[in-house]
């Protein structure tokens, strides 16, 4: 047993910082069960309206698909949208395998609103952004959607985003929200869907109500083309292109605007190595966002927009030091290996930070009736398992940009056979 007063201090600091975060995230997590209920009275209010609805060309960025691209288009083909306003067009992006085949049969069965779009042999496979911003030149439209190749939305998404775009000028994007269609494959994908729920009734949805703040996430969405242009398209050396032009979309003076009715089912790592590979790059791209736009974040108005918008870009190293700061004061309060002088009911204060947490997760789940004494033993659990290994994901990244400085070379997920969503 030993004391000291910076181990004291620093414990105390601990305390204080994991609750502040802890409070801060559960009125987020209220607030974005609030707009939960709000969105469903504006879905009713913009179903109401009589309004021209904006033609749309969706792109579908793909290498290497095989597995899930005809899914994903058979989906897309029975999106409700009037005839003659959408189209979609896969950005073959050098794949390998019988992607441009299978994309071929689709635009034979769907010729009105399929196409394919070769990315050329001597500029393909340099990450999503690049193709993206080619596939830009190729589509019609005013109004750009993207999905990634392994999404299935549902029938009305795209409606409903192309609603509220059309009612709010204000709005530069509008992001629907995905779920995990292949959730009930193993351990893994049971605790990533409660991440993905949580993630974006807090970050989304309740950044949205309190501040008018969401970020792009990498599929499901709108963005009006004249801004994407505007913007110079996609920045081609970003890992986490979404987030970085996020920041962006707010410095012009746009808003991105979370519709959690929006709903697109999207595949999720199978494998903790996918996982962690996944994960990584999206660590590594957040580095990039905050190494590119640290000091101009702060310039945007007003600026409690640039300070949440900073706290988004900064969310991997806040999760990496409260995880690491509630093991410490976990450890010590049941181990008394260090003695702290500091008057305090420390056990007492970690449990309740730790019910808090399962709490939130409840309340989140909630919203998507998934609230049930299962994933309530998955919640727990994911703490002490599924939580902890983002402190290796977050190192990793660290190490890889700050000390060995590696190239950014964008890297598709792994996909798997998975069954349609019912």
């Amino acid at each position: 047993m030993f004391s000291h007063l910076i181990i004291n201090s620093l414990f105390v600091l601990s305390v204080i910082i994991i609750w502040f975060m802890l409070g801060y995230q559960f009125l987020l997590f209220l607030q974005g069960y609030l707009y939960g209920n709000g969105s469903q009275r504006e879905k009713k209010r913009l179903e109401s309206l009589e309004m021209e609805l904006p033609a749309i060309s969706i792109m579908i960025p793909a290498h290497n698909e095989g597995i899930v691209i005809t899914a994903t288009l058979e989906s897309m083909a029975r999106l409700e949208y009037p005839e003659g306003k959408i189209e979609f067009i896969v950005v073959n992006d050098g794949s390998t395998d019988d992607t441009a085949e299978l994309v071929e049969a689709m635009v034979a069965k769907y010729p009105d609103k399929v196409r394919l779009f070769n990315v050329p042999s001597e500029v393909a496979a340099r990450g999503k952004s690049a193709a993206l911003n080619l596939g830009l030149l190729e589509c019609k439209h005013q109004v750009i959607g993207i999905f990634d190749a392994d999404n299935t939305p549902e029938s009305d998404s795209i409606l409903q985003l192309a609603r509220q775009l059309q009612d709010n000028p204000r709005l530069g994007a509008v992001v629907g929200k995905f779920r995990c269609i292949n959730k009930a494959k193993n351990l893994l994908t049971r605790f990533i869907n409660l991440e993905g729920l949580a993630f974006q009734w807090i970050v989304q949805g309740g950044r949205w109500r309190m501040m008018r703040i969401s970020t792009l996430p990498g599929t499901n969405y709108l963005i009006r083309r004249p801004l994407l242009e505007a913007l110079g398209g996609w920045d081609v050396e970003a890992l986490a292109e979404d987030a970085e032009m996020s920041i962006r979309i707010y410095e012009e003076g746009y808003l991105i605007k979370f519709v959690p009715y929006a709903v697109t089912w999207e595949q999720e790592p199978e494998t903790l190595k996918v996982w962690f590979k996944q994960r990584v790059r999206w660590a590594r791209g957040n580095n990039y966002v905050l190494q590119k736009h640290l000091k101009r974040v702060f310039e945007i108005k007003p600026r409690v927009i640039g300070v949440e918008l900073f706290y988004a870009m900064s969310l991997y190293y806040i999760f990496f030091v409260a995880i690491l700061l509630s093991d410490l004061l976990f450890l010590l309060s049941v181990t008394g290996l260090v003695a702290i002088p500091v008057p305090g009911p420390y056990g007492e204060v970690w449990f309740l930070a730790f019910g808090l947490f399962l709490m939130e997760l409840v309340i989140a789940l909630s919203r998507e009736k998934e609230d049930t004494p299962s994933n309530l033993l998955l919640m727990a659990l994911s703490y002490f398992t599924y939580c902890q290994l983002w402190i290796a994901v977050v190192l990793k990244a660290a190490f890889d940009d700050f000390v060995l400085k590696r190239k950014h070379t964008w890297a598709k997920t792994q996909r798997f056979p998975t069954k349609p969503q019912a």
